[in-house]
């Protein structure tokens, strides 16, 4: 298993946004996690891949603890270079595509592996054009972010984080700032990653993108897993009232 996710929780400021929140994602596995907003879901992700800290429960990585419960019952973390080995396991493709706006495309791909993997730059290059090419925007290597379409920058960050070559890939709502058309565009190199086995957790409000492309849905609503199982178990036969009331606004 990729990761485990054990007994999670999480607060601010006394609101329990997490609430005992379990789950794992097997190697090629593609997860979508659906549910209203604020439900706890990006959250999830951000202590996933460790943007935020936990306040009680387990992460694991590839069968190793990140985070657990200490005796106190609050949570410990692995030593600080110990922790930078979890994080090169996991990448995270945001919603409003965080890139570097002074830096090249080709930079803002290469930056992370040079500085942080120590990779040559030739390496790292070459890495990134084979993932420009694949996401059909090579020709924009030399361009800035402020020159691309959403749609082109949102695939320039997906190219970013797999320039990382992590183990397992998050998303945070990826088309959730884009228009129809362009939401088209990064649904497809998803999918296309999906096919090619990438193992993803994908956090959406793209009920037809998750019921084709993902393994398993989850269903998050108030900070717990109302449900979850095989997509079209989920998405046609829901057993939980929640689930029955949220898939219900989505129906044509």
């Amino acid at each position: 298993m990729i990761i485990e996710m054990k007994n999670i929780k999480k607060s601010f400021g006394g609101h329990d946004v997490l609430k005992d929140i379990s789950f794992g994602v097997d190697s090629g596995e593609v997860v979508s996690i659906i549910g209203p907003s604020g439900s706890g879901k990006s959250t999830l992700l951000r202590c996933a891949t460790f943007l935020e800290t936990i306040d009680g429960g387990e992460i694991i990585y590839m069968d190793q603890k990140a985070a657990y419960t200490g005796t106190d019952g609050k949570a410990v973390y692995v030593q600080p270079n110990e922790l930078r080995k979890f994080r090169s396991y996991c990448g995270l493709v945001f919603q409003q595509f965080n890139l570097f706006p002074h830096y090249s495309v080709l930079k803002n791909l290469t930056d992370a592996p040079i500085q942080v993997q120590k990779r040559s730059r030739e390496e790292a290059e070459e890495t990134a054009m084979e993932l420009l090419e694949k996401m059909g925007i090579a020709d924009k290597a030399k361009a800035y972010p402020y020159q691309l379409s959403g749609g082109q920058q949102q695939r320039v960050a997906i190219a970013r984080a797999l320039a990382m070559k992590p183990e397992i890939l998050f998303f945070d709502e990826p088309t959730s700032a884009l228009d129809p058309e362009l939401t088209g565009e990064v649904l497809k190199v998803i999918r296309q990653l999906a096919d090619e086995k990438m193992t993803m957790v994908v956090v959406t409000h793209e009920m037809p993108f998750a019921k084709a492309v993902s393994n398993r849905v989850i269903f998050m609503d108030g900070g717990v897993i109302v449900e979850q199982g095989d997509p079209k178990d989920v998405f046609e036969n829901p057993q939980e009232e929640r689930t029955k009331r949220f898939l219900r606004v989505f129906e044509r």
